[in-house]
């Protein structure tokens, strides 16, 4: 197999969620103040870290923001995605549209807050029903001529818009949630062998469940912080979220069974980064570590796959 996209573009087996720098201004993201947000860049930076992701709807736009100050001495050292087509009015009302005007518009607002003249990955954030997806394909296409993107990709789809959209530009990343308890289609998976793509995966994690710092006492809204957005979303079930907890229980005891082992597993955290790292059609992961001590913890895991034995007994226990 050919080398993709980003393989190409970094020797880390990891990006950088943006989510995670989503400022104090509301929006998808967890709460960091700018200072704390700095520290975090700079860290990864430093560690080897060169791909950097975010989107306007994370801190409704603050993520963008600081993530384009930052880097703006040193632009050509790093490689920026972001999004189109989760926009919000001025209320804050958030509208998920790939309208082709409103990705335009979010296009340009991206690169006005990034402080850039290019976005090296720009992608379409979610599918969108009442859009055919060729119509925000097409503004897209003409950026990337004009030298606005470099690449671009698709988050979240589905085979269908990805044959779709491949009819008007070449799709070379493509973006879903993967994790121990979550994957992509399985026809995404194929296409993604087939057609040589990068693939990035997001909530690694599972929004903080596979750190084993969400627990059972832990899981409910008035827990978290005002701009932590699992204060409020509605995804953050607590049903859900209590099976998951029970699940990780388990996990837990799995690990003390085979971190005796040769080439064994000491905690979740590198139980969670391992299981991707054995997926091959996996390229990179995302990470949106709050704190330098979390990107210490992730930085020290081996990218070693697990026994396919192991992973059978995890998909058991969480499918």
């Amino acid at each position: 197999m050919t080398k993709h996209l980003l393989s190409n573009w970094s020797q880390s087996p990891y990006a950088f969620g943006g989510a995670a720098i989503s400022g104090e201004g509301g929006g998808y993201g967890f709460g960091q103040p700018k200072d704390n947000a700095e520290e975090l860049l700079e860290y990864a930076f430093e560690n080897g870290i060169r791909v950097f992701d975010t989107a306007p709807i994370y801190g409704f736009g603050k993520s963008e923001e600081i993530l384009g100050e930052y880097f703006k001495k040193n632009r050509d050292q790093v490689k920026i995605i972001s999004k189109s087509g989760v926009y919000w009015h001025e209320n804050q009302r958030v509208d998920m549209t790939n309208d082709p005007k409103i990705t335009e518009k979010m296009l340009e607002d991206s690169l006005r807050r990034l402080q850039s003249d290019y976005i090296d990955l720009y992608m379409i954030h979610w599918p969108d029903a009442q859009v055919d997806i060729r119509r925000p394909m097409e503004v897209l296409a003409k950026a990337k001529n004009r030298g606005k993107i470099k690449h671009i990709g698709l988050c979240n789809t589905h085979i269908l818009d990805y044959q779709a959209a491949s009819e008007i530009e070449k799709i070379e990343v493509i973006q879903s949630e993967h994790n121990i308890f979550n994957s992509p289609p399985e026809d995404i998976k194929e296409i993604i062998l087939k057609d040589n793509l990068s693939f990035m995966g997001w909530g690694t994690f599972d929004k903080g469940i596979l750190t084993g710092r969400v627990t059972k006492k832990r899981e409910q809204a008035k827990d978290y912080d005002k701009d932590d957005c699992r204060k409020s979303a509605p995804w953050w079930s607590q049903k859900e979220v209590l099976a998951k907890c029970e699940k990780v229980e388990k996990l837990e005891d799995f690990i003390k069974s085979i971190s005796s082992q040769n080439k064994g597993v000491s905690n979740l955290t590198e139980l969670s980064l391992r299981y991707l790292f054995s997926k091959t059609w996996h390229s990179v992961t995302l990470m949106g570590a709050k704190s330098k001590k979390d990107w210490e913890e992730v930085l020290e895991v081996s990218t070693e796959p697990l026994e396919e034995t192991w992973i059978q007994e995890i998909n058991r226990i969480c499918h």
